[in-house]
């Protein structure tokens, strides 16, 4: 083999997974969170299941970026482990398509498929078609790779030694471990299948000698879900186990299949003239069998996973935590669904995040009618937990932001951002009027009758104009800032009437002039309340306009 023969090897081999990768970055920019929404909205049907998840592979021709995006989807709540079986299984399938493609030997039509995605990026204007065209322009240089390898590794079958090495494959253990470790290490196996493809085309290796290196593939390609899963959940890690035992489970099947049974030269019988193809069916045989001879075990391999990584006693929640922000998923290399996932996670913890500041607006309320010590230990906590949400926030969303993402998820991101922040000044806020409570009780000053009727008004008021936003946390509805916008001058008038009020009993002997001031002080932080609210209430439309874009 010459050297040039060996940077074609390589220049083919860089083709095609650059061409993989462009393929995932226009799916990903083009339709990621239909994506994220599909598998959120999936039930517990398992025909359903594996249908979406062979449909989502097909189109990004890699089940490792799905098993990816499901472990990040397990990992954040938005799916069981039961779910994930399906999707899993349905990826296996859906990863088929790629060798089919190259079976078919559309390699003379590459060139054309890439002109034609590229045309679409650079005279065309529309960010849609851009997206649309990253995926075609990356499919034609995807099989323009193809062909260069093909055609580097030609000279190879006159290579005695080459040839001798290819024919130790027979040894189906050793095949196996080959296909494993070479899959493991470029982390792609329809990468690693097209470049054994590529081999059997040139006529370098025999179907006998290929279909243990396939399988082991198949194991092999499980390596980039294992390394997704560290320093996510026991759930998310179990679900790369069932990634895992699938695989495994299907080479032993099949490998006693090819030892014990005329099941290659059957193959080989039905495309003669086509090694490729010949690969390629094993392939798909390999996959479709595999699921519907665990399909009716989908529970039994969760409860398998179960039992190979139970639960911890040592897996104890810390006081303060992120309860469905993964800060350990962004330090993985992005893939596609990565941006998906981070915003959904973050859709989540923000709604968690509302619901303590509503928690905090109506017991600081409380305290004014109630003075207690521990409902003001309580709200001084709560305070702490969303100063601490919001710092945690701001630094993983300062992360998320570090990825490449199409302007619409940007805006998205940047939304949560300002929204925590909003947050955490209505928590502030609420503290502010929990201290006032604290100090009318040690000042042993009382409000008057008609000023603690307002205290309860501004209560019901306020509560409702955050219990509000947490209704958005989990629908980001465009309606939502007309109900604001109502509550938020209501809220206004409702301040202006107060002030009026107090002057009035200051002037008339009903109030102190000490009692006075707190109130007007409580007066203010009432009303920011309301200012905060309606900017997070502007945030939830911008979000909601950016997801329906």
């Amino acid at each position: 083999m010459k050297p040039s023969d060996f940077l074609g090897l390589l220049g083919g081999l860089a083709l095609f997974l650059y061409g993989m990768q462009m393929m995932s970055g226009g799916l990903e920019a083009a339709a990621g969170n239909r994506m994220k929404r599909i598998l959120e909205r999936l039930t517990a049907n398992r025909i359903l299941g594996v249908l979406v998840g062979a449909g989502i592979t097909a189109v990004i021709q890699s089940s490792s970026a799905t098993t990816v995006m499901v472990v990040g989807f397990v990992n954040s709540g938005l799916m069981t482990l039961q779910q994930a079986i399906w999707i899993i299984m349905g990826a296996n399938i859906g990863t088929t398509v790629t060798g089919l493609l190259i079976a078919l030997d559309v390699g003379a039509l590459a060139p054309l498929i890439a002109f034609v995605g590229v045309v679409m990026v650079v005279f065309i204007k529309g960010r849609k078609i851009h997206h649309y065209g990253e995926i075609i322009a990356g499919l034609g240089v995807l099989f323009i790779g193809m062909e260069m390898m093909s055609s580097a590794m030609e000279p190879l079958r006159d290579s005695q030694a080459f040839i001798d090495l290819l024919t130790r494959f027979q040894n189906p253990l050793l095949g196996v471990l080959v296909g494993m470790l070479f899959t493991a290490i470029i982390q792609s196996s329809s990468a690693s299948i097209g470049i054994l493809q590529a081999l059997a085309r040139s006529g370098l290796i025999g179907l006998s000698s290929s279909v243990f290196v396939l399988f082991g593939m198949n194991i092999g390609t499980c390596v980039t879900a294992v390394l997704a899963s560290i320093g996510t959940s026991r759930a998310a890690k179990r679900t790369t186990i069932v990634h895992l035992l699938f695989n495994v489970f299907g080479t032993g099947v099949f490998v006693a299949i090819c030892s014990l049974t005329p099941f290659v030269p059957f193959v080989a019988s039905l495309l003669p003239a086509s090694p490729a193809g010949q690969i390629a069916a094993v392939h798909t045989t390999f996959n479709i069998v595999t699921t519907l001879l665990l399909l009716p075990f989908g529970t039994a391999l969760a409860k398998l996973a179960t039992a190979i990584l139970p639960e911890r006693k040592s897996d104890k929640v810390s006081e303060y935590h992120l309860q469905y922000v993964d800060t350990q998923f962004l330090r993985k290399d992005a893939s596609i669904g990565t941006v998906a996932i981070a915003v959904s996670q973050l859709s989540r913890e923000i709604g968690r995040m509302a619901g303590m500041a509503y928690e905090n607006v109506d017991q600081s309320f409380a305290l004014v009618e109630r003075r207690s010590d521990e409902l003001l230990a309580r709200v001084n906590y709560t305070e702490n937990y969303i100063d601490y949400l919001n710092k945690e926030l701001s630094q993983y969303i300062s992360r998320v932001l570090s990825v490449e993402m199409p302007p619409r998820d940007a805006q998205v991101v940047n939304s949560y951002f300002k929204i925590a922040g909003d947050l955490e000044r209505i928590g502030d806020h609420a503290l502010n009027i929990g201290g006032y409570a604290d100090l009318l009780k040690n000042k042993g000053i009382s409000l008057s009758e008609h000023a603690m009727a307002e205290v309860r008004q501004m209560r019901m008021v306020s509560g409702d104009a955050v219990a509000a936003l947490c209704a958005g946390a989990n629908t980001g509805h465009l309606g939502l800032l007309e109900q604001l916008s109502k509550a938020e001058q209501k809220i206004d008038d409702l301040t202006a009437e107060f002030r009026q009020n107090q002057v009035e009993r200051m002037r008339t002997g009903e109030c102190s002039g000490e009692a006075c001031v707190i109130y007007s002080e409580m007066l203010t932080d009432f009303e920011r309340i309301g200012d905060h609210a309606l900017n997070i209430a502007q945030e939830y439309a911008k979000i909601g306009a950016a997801v329906t874009d």
